[in-house]
């Protein structure tokens, strides 16, 4: 790499992690709510179960929280962050960003490597920009859940993975390379596959994707004779093996049944892909997708390989999860580093074009990217910074001030009743949201009926989330026969008692 090169990488990456630092102190609010909310609680738990000086009543409800959260991947992410608030004095807001920040940058290291020994610096170069300042990935890299720490493993791992081949390939021409070297990316491949298989296991249709479309680029039918692949294949899957199925297997079979089995028939619509298509257009921009899978398909040959296998991966992926496909933005965060190596392949011709034209046409192209990520590093900016979350603690902690420490409450509230849990110390029951996936699973709910059911044996009923309430008229007519126990700017208690 040249001098020019060097200086421009460490600025990528010095920018990239500006942008995730913005608003460190800023309430969890900023992307997918409930999932950070969710993460928070557990590592409350986590601290406060370790903590010396925490209390009795401290570690029971924060042993509650947690445990009403629900339980689908380890707490790695969790854990991690639990034991960074022994170092910071406390729970923060800070800890988890700065942690997901520096997974992220690490893995980007790698994938700006990995797209350079597959096109060429300066393509590497754009790829990194975009997948370092995309307003998409600025959000979830820094976001508390565990897929930034997943998907950070999962570019490592391609990484040596493809590290590998090429030794492997080297030796088998006898063009150079070792036997310790690819021993050594080999186990490097599987550890990092391991640990992001065991953080979260959708990750797997891509690992497995691409692992099988490397291993036989490379060793051909022979594969099976390779003892480096059977170690990574064992490497690879046994932690994911003994949490998911053989600790977990209940957990993991009840979420199978719920979004999968259950939802399966959106698949056979095509206003499904229309919108997974549109969807993923409002995230990445269609072109930048396009580009990409034209990049895959017209890349060198390994690197076509392993850019194929992970759109396959992708594909899989998304048909086994339908709802989430067009709902759930995170559920895309893997994708951001397969569109940029895609991107890399397909800008690369552009590149080694411009570096054949003059001085001053290489300086306006130079010039025109810089404005681009210049743009783009705005629009992230301006997304974290539009919308202050610093009044919600107070919000929520006044709520649970106004609930009485033993009273049993039932709540139409925001993000599972999270907010109330981690800023308020209160725990809800809660009345069923009316949603397009509510009436998909089960038609629209019948609140009469139902009414006496969800609230025996409590003693209030909570509202925040009036958008809900008025989207449900006759729970509405029916509280209002209730008189108000304590009432505020944006909530509502209603006493059930009386």
């Amino acid at each position: 790499m040249s001098s020019p090169q060097k200086i421009f990488l460490a600025l990528l990456l010095l920018l990239g992690a500006s942008l995730r630092l913005l608003d460190l102190t800023d309430p969890p609010l900023d992307f997918q709510p409930s999932r950070q909310l969710r993460n928070s609680l557990v590592a409350r738990d986590i601290y406060y179960s370790t903590l010396p000086s925490a209390t009795s009543e401290q570690r029971e409800l924060a042993s509650a929280f947690a445990r009403s959260v629900g339980k689908y991947e380890p707490p790695v992410s969790e854990t991690l962050v639990a034991l960074s608030y022994f170092i910071t004095g406390g729970e923060n807001y800070a800890a988890p960003r700065i942690l997901g920040t520096l997974f992220w940058i690490l893995a980007g290291i790698a994938l700006f490597d990995l797209a350079r020994r597959a096109t060429s610096p300066y393509a590497a170069l754009i790829a990194l920009a975009y997948y370092l300042v995309l307003p998409f990935s600025v959000q979830a890299s820094r976001s508390f859940q565990p897929d930034p720490l997943m998907t950070s493993a999962f570019v490592i791992g391609i990484y040596f993975l493809y590290r590998w081949s090429e030794t492997c390939s080297h030796l088998l021409t006898g063009e150079g390379g070792g036997v310790r070297s690819s021993w050594k990316f080999a186990i490097f491949a599987a550890l990092f596959f391991s640990i992001a298989t065991f953080v979260k296991i959708v990750i797997a249709f891509f690992i497995g994707a691409a692992a099988i479309a490397l291993v036989l680029f490379t060793l051909k039918k022979d594969f099976w004779k390779s003892k480096q692949v059977w170690a990574m294949a064992v490497i690879m899957v046994t932690p994911a093996l003994v949490f998911y199925i053989l600790l977990s297997n209940g957990r993991s079979t009840e979420y199978f049944f719920a979004w999968t089995v259950a939802l399966i028939e959106l698949i056979t619509s095509a206003k499904f892909y229309a919108s997974w298509l549109g969807f993923l257009g409002s995230i990445f921009g269609l072109t930048v997708i396009f580009l990409s899978i034209a990049g895959a398909l017209l890349a060198s040959p390994r690197f076509r390989a392993l850019l194929i296998s992970l759109w396959v991966g992708y594909l899989l992926y998304g048909l086994t999860l339908p709802f989430q496909m067009y709902t759930h933005t995170y559920y895309h965060i893997q994708l951001i580093p397969i569109v940029a190596l895609g991107f890399a392949a397909a800008i690369h011709p552009l590149t080694e074009h411009a570096a054949k034209q003059g001085k001053i046409w290489q300086t306006g192209f130079a010039v025109l990217i810089a404005l681009v990520i210049g743009y783009y590093s705005y629009v992230a900016r301006s997304v974290l910074v539009a919308e202050s979350f610093r009044h919600e603690p107070q919000f929520w902690s006044q709520i649970g001030e106004s609930i009485p420490a033993e009273a049993k409450v039932i709540g139409l509230t925001q993000d599972y009743g999270y907010r109330l849990m981690l800023f308020g110390w209160r725990k809800v029951n809660l009345w069923p949201l009316s949603t397009d996936l509510a009436e998909f699973r089960s038609g629209k709910v019948d609140f009469s009926a139902k009414f006496g059911e969800l609230t025996e044996g409590k003693d209030y009923f909570l509202v925040t989330a009036f958008g809900q309430l008025d989207k449900q008229p006759a729970l509405k007519k029916i509280l209002d026969t209730y008189p108000i126990a304590a009432q505020g700017n944006g909530y509502v208690l209603y006493d059930l008692k009386k």
